[in-house]
């Protein structure tokens, strides 16, 4: 395991037992605990992307923030919709972030999952025609997203311009070298690892995919970067891929751990329907003394198999708390699993 970071939804409620009680104390806490996360030593800071909820929405400000505060830890989303998306204007914005943040974004990108609203991208003004759940819009605008970062001109210069161009065709600005080869996407699916594969782009697996052959949770995402690399080796790709997987683990170290998480709920897979013709396997969770969870992660295929491990939060509980959380796998969980 090369990189651990942790995996926020920003989840804000006006709820007297929450400590992110609105909007502001959801982006602000975010800051706060990446910066935290980063005085730990950890490796990343990646945060969810929900519209029409009480969650984090709009991600270029927040990691425009994070990056202007830190100076080492990644700082990525997991992910955007793109359903969502105008791939020229989220050019625009993920180049401005990353120079911000000096080349340490790390963007993923999908579908996304179903959302508060029925077809909340058309009130964004964006019609799918004949493609009902906008699957096929989302990938095609990632395309060209993937297209416009990587600075070459593609836009007809004004003969009459405002400012002297530079010869040719225009390119999108700011350009942030290097950000192209630091998109992900989401997948739930191992088609869509392996379509992820063929388009360059490194692989997110969650806490869900879609259940394709009956086996344990772990199992079918660690055959998931099994068929998504052998599918990167043959498009020919230069540099290594990487891949992540997301999982909810808490060392059980004091009362209150034990009061939240030591219960021993979610420590079995579930299967449910993500909608009327998609049947979902749902990983477990982990929650155990140290020692304990050591033994039980070593045992997880998926995580064995990917490089980078992102740790969901429960933000809620506020930035001490999650601090701590972090703190715990850092410093007792993962050196026994090859971190660092």
């Amino acid at each position: 395991m090369k990189n651990i970071g942790f995996l926020s939804f920003g989840h804000w409620t006006p709820s007297p037992h929450s400590q992110t009680r609105s909007a502001s104390d959801a982006l602000l806490q975010s800051i706060d605990l990446a910066v935290a996360a980063e005085e730990l030593g950890a490796d990343g800071a990646y945060f969810r992307v929900h519209h029409f909820a009480r969650q984090l929405a709009s991600p270029f400000p927040l990691l425009a923030a994070i990056g202007a505060r830190t100076s080492t830890i990644e700082i990525g989303t997991a992910v955007i919709d793109m359903r969502y998306e105008n791939p020229l204007y989220m050019a625009e914005d993920a180049g401005a972030a990353d120079l911000i943040a000096g080349g340490r974004l790390q963007l993923g990108v999908s579908r996304g999952s179903p959302e508060q609203v029925v077809d909340g991208f058309r009130y964004f003004g964006y019609d799918p025609g004949d493609d009902p759940s906008g699957a096929d819009m989302a990938r095609s605008r990632a395309e060209v997203f993937l297209k416009v970062i990587e600075g070459e001109g593609f836009a007809q210069p004004s003969p009459r311009p405002m400012f002297p161009n530079p010869p040719g065709l225009l390119p999108l600005e700011p350009y942030s070298a290097g950000l192209r080869e630091r998109i992900w996407w989401g997948a739930g699916s191992n088609a869509t690892a392996q379509w992820a594969a063929q388009h360059g782009m490194n692989l997110q697996s969650s806490t869900l995919k879609n259940d394709e052959d009956g086996r344990p949770f772990h199992q079918q995402q660690a055959e998931q970067i099994r068929l998504y690399r052998e599918a990167w080796k043959e498009e020919g790709w230069e540099r290594e891929p990487r891949v992540s997987v997301s999982r909810s683990i808490f060392a059980l170290m004091n009362d209150m751990d034990r009061a939240y998480f030591g219960q021993g709920r979610d420590e079995h897979d579930q299967i449910g329907m993500i909608d009327e013709s998609t049947r979902a396997i749902f990983g477990r969770s982990y929650a155990a003394e140290p020692d304990k969870l050591v033994e039980q992660l070593a045992e997880d295929e998926a995580i064995a198999a990917a490089d980078t491990l992102l740790l969901t939060v429960p933000n809620q509980l506020g930035v001490e708390y999650n601090a701590h959380v972090i703190e715990s796998i850092l410093t007792h969980v993962a050196p026994a699993l090859g971190w660092r």
